[in-house]
């Protein structure tokens, strides 16, 4: 058995970043930008009033100050003439400042009789500006590599970039094994379980940002694990769940090496999800996860999850780690790393009683893994321990 953190390792040394690709920016909310690109413009790209009121010189504002209205500007529309000392232009939010202007006195402060405004006692001490390349000048950049967030986005369209280089999604394959199975819906037998593993990864590496192929069941025969192989072809990624350990039923290591896998290892020491294994299959890279529910999610928030990340061409990191005080105390951990399910509330940890690797109603209750280090000694009530949010 390997540690996770050099399984990590040998994880990410099976896969590069993949290729870019130009996508409308309606389309890019979520993806990650491949290279660094830069402002086609200014913004905002003139001097504009920050709020309602009246343009004028700005030496000349003073209480009881007096000025003669000469026109108005407001967003779209902007004031063609030049303000000399004495006179004002009525502006609105967003509308650009006129020549000879340098201050815009908010409407609250002034008192207008006709053409005639009188400005009040209590002044507005600002300019009520906002400068021309306030927010981001022509040229410059939103850096890539990043996951783009909405932020993003309307960053980049305000740098009118109709179009974003982001990189291309991984394209995983998901082949659920064992004659046990059967999909939602259909009416299992006595000795038979509805697939969920399937289902669950699918939605956890899409939500990371994979393209997600779900190959039917694949039985335990030799034909069966073979054919699954065969639809996984030309996906960067293929991922089986179950049948990856040493039983007579458990197929897909051996029909994987016939197929000309390289092992990369095999067993790590982690609960759950010691047999795991991974390697490369031609131009995909393969890991096998084990079958128990848990387990497979487990690993696949530990393992898959930075594994697609490199793909996008984010950096190689394993889960951010966070810190809690624990609320109920732990026993001594054993010789395997152990990620257990717990649930954090209001800055305290609480691990679940009952940890066993098929419970996936305690899963789908937990928001965080709590990590045991190798042989921890037992933790009481009130120790800081360390998790990963999930």
């Amino acid at each position: 058995m390997i540690p996770v953190a050099e399984a990590l390792d040998r994880l990410f040394a099976l896969v590069r970043p993949l290729e870019a690709e130009d996508v409308a920016l309606t389309d890019c909310a979520g993806r990650v930008l491949a290279r660094t690109v830069n402002a086609r413009r200014t913004q905002p790209p003139f001097a504009a009033s920050a709020m309602d009121g009246y343009a004028v010189v700005g030496d000349q504002v003073a209480p009881g100050a007096k000025f003669t209205v000469i026109g108005e500007a407001a967003a779209g529309h902007a004031f063609d003439g030049v303000v000399a000392v004495g006179q004002a232009v009525r502006i609105f939010t967003g509308a650009p400042i006129p020549s000879g202007a340098s201050h815009v006195v908010i409407q609250e402060d002034v008192e207008r009789t006709g053409d005639t405004i009188t400005l009040n006692d209590n002044l507005d001490s600002g300019s009520n500006i906002r400068p021309a390349g306030g927010d981001f000048v022509e040229g410059a950049e939103l850096t890539g590599p990043r996951r783009l967030s909405p932020a993003h986005i309307a960053l980049a369209a305000a740098m009118n970039l109709p179009k974003l280089p982001v990189t291309r999604r991984p394209i995983v394959a998901i082949m659920a094994t064992g004659n046990e199975l059967v999909m939602p819906g259909e009416t299992p037998k006595d000795d038979q379980i509805i697939a969920s593993n399937n289902f669950g990864l699918k939605a956890l590496l899409e939500s990371r940002g994979a393209e997600v192929r779900m190959l039917p069941i694949a039985r335990d025969t030799h034909e069966a694990l073979r054919l699954g192989f065969d639809l996984a072809r030309g996906a960067d990624l293929v991922v089986t769940i179950g049948g990856a350990s040493v039983g007579d039923h458990d197929l897909v290591a051996p029909v994987a090496a016939d197929l000309g896998m390289e092992t990369s290892f095999y067993k790590i020491a982690m609960r759950p999800g010691k047999p795991l294994m991974a390697g490369k299959l031609g131009d995909m890279a393969m890991v096998g996860l084990p079958g128990n529910p848990v387990s497979a999610l487990v690993c696949g928030q530990i393992f898959l999850c930075p594994l697609i990340d490199v793909m996008l061409g984010l950096p190689a990191a394993a889960a951010p780690r966070l810190t809690a005080r624990l609320a109920a105390p732990l026993t001594a951990n054993g010789p395997r790393e152990h990620y257990m399910r717990a649930r954090v509330e209001a800055g305290e940890i609480t691990a679940y009683d009952n940890q066993d690797s098929s419970l996936l109603g305690i899963l789908a209750d937990a928001n965080a893994l709590l990590v045991r280090p190798v042989r921890d000694p037992a933790q009481d009530i009130g120790a800081t321990v360390e998790y990963i949010a999930i």
